[in-house]
């Protein structure tokens, strides 16, 4: 009985050998690669993929550097006395030199907040989004001796790189025809005309759109000095 034990133990073990034996060759087989003529297979590199469009200047001084792209997330800025919010700059073709950086383009998405137009217009006024992105005006004026509490509703546009904001309507409380009739009166008090402040020399402002926390503006140039 103790002899056919051991016997059973030793055959098993024998096909438990065998097994992973056979499995040692087969794994060698798959990984591994049949000689070629004592030539030395090449292991596989990482390539860095260049970089499609734009390239480094011929005429890159000595002691200059190049970047492609450059970009600048800032969640506000001051400079200048001008505030703006969520700013995002994206330069192309950045060099840098003894004055400074340079871009051969920058875009500039900035939002200039309603409270930093409305402090301009002053006497509290309040400036917010409106329906069919419009913006809306609301202030006190003196006219003909007169306090008016005025609402003034418009479209906001880009004139001569400044942003504003042109009333469509003009409500002064009271019967529609007083309104209309003093609407002259009051435009000029409810019409805004922002220019942003603060930026490099060389950019212009391009699109506006209101949003619900300000009005988001678009600026662009070309040959914009980043630093003085």
């Amino acid at each position: 009985m103790k002899w056919t034990r051991v016997k059973d133990w030793l055959i098993g073990a024998g096909a438990m050998v065998l097994v992973l034996g056979t499995s040692v060759v087969i794994l060698w087989w798959v990984l591994s690669d049949p000689a070629s003529g004592g030539e030395a297979r090449p292991a596989p590199t990482a390539r860095a993929e260049p970089t499609p469009g734009r390239q480094p200047p011929a005429d890159l001084p000595e002691g200059a550097v190049w970047l492609a792209d450059l970009a600048l997330d800032a969640g506000t800025v001051l400079a200048e006395g001008s505030l703006l919010r969520d700013v995002r700059a994206v330069g192309q073709d950045v060099t840098t030199g003894p004055d400074g950086l340079l871009a051969a383009r920058l875009t500039v998405d900035a939002t200039v907040p309603f409270d930093v137009v409305a402090g301009e217009l002053g006497d509290g006024a309040v400036v917010r989004a409106a329906d069919g992105g419009q913006a809306t005006v609301v202030r006190t004026v003196e006219a003909l001796g007169r306090e008016l509490r005025v609402t003034a509703t418009g479209t906001v546009e880009v004139e001569d790189g400044s942003l504003v904001v042109e009333p469509r309507s003009i409500d002064i409380g009271g019967p529609n025809f007083l309104s209309q009739a003093n609407a002259a009166l009051v435009r000029n008090f409810v019409t805004i005309e922002h220019e942003i402040d603060g930026l490099p020399e060389g950019l212009v402002l391009q699109d506006v759109k209101v949003q619900d926390d300000g009005f988001r503006a678009n600026l662009q140039g070309e040959n914009v000095r980043l630093t003085p």
